[in-house]
């Protein structure tokens, strides 16, 4: 079995609820979206068999997964996961929520885009929501969310500073507003790191 990879890092969680903690990224080719705010390249990619995953993830000392995207659900599948589990990794995921989310995961964060309703009838409980968001757009209901653990707010950074500014500033101010939210910011951009 094969999955398209964009690229495999080694890093922090920059965001939500696993922030700073160590992870092997595999960021999977294909989207299912086309969000005009997205910061993400994930076209084209490389064939790799799960054993040529292994050898290369066994090289870090962490022992999680983080599967992202474009959309990882596309590609990712129980055998796939199964297979990564059974080598002893704990696998989270980031996914817009289109797809329905495997019970094998260990942590799962949806990031539903535009629309919200179609997430918790799909994934009716997760891990975590995280919405990003920029100035004045619509933050839905909780209720209209999948139930989760931690519900996230997270400004797009944008390549202009007041803009970001601007997008951060509307995001403490609905969490102030609405406590249930909290803020999460991108700290891999900020301290420079992939």
């Amino acid at each position: 079995m094969n999955l398209k990879v964009k690229e495999i890092f080694y890093s922090l969680q920059g965001e939500g609820g696993r922030q700073g903690a160590a992870s092997v990224f595999i960021r999977l080719s294909g989207c299912n979206l086309k969000c005009d705010f997205c910061d993400t390249d994930f076209s084209g990619g490389e064939d790799r068999s799960l054993e040529q995953i292994l050898l290369l993830i066994n090289t870090f000392p962490c022992r999680w997964i983080v599967w992202t995207g474009g959309e990882p659900t596309l590609q990712l599948t129980d055998e796939c996961l199964l297979f990564f589990k059974q080598s002893g990794f704990c696998q989270a995921i980031e996914s817009n929520g289109y797809n329905r989310l495997s019970e094998l995961l260990d942590y799962t964060v949806v990031s539903p885009k535009g629309r919200t309703d179609y997430a918790r009838k799909i994934n009716p409980q997760v891990n975590e929501i995280r919405l990003p968001v920029r100035k004045d757009d619509y933050i839905p209901s909780l209720q209209s969310l999948p139930k989760a653990e931690y519900y996230f707010l997270s400004p797009i950074f944008t390549e202009n500073q007041a803009e970001t500014k601007a997008n951060i500033d509307y995001c403490v101010e609905k969490v102030k507003q609405c406590p249930e939210w909290r803020l999460s910011l991108q700290i891999h951009k900020q301290i420079g790191i992939e």
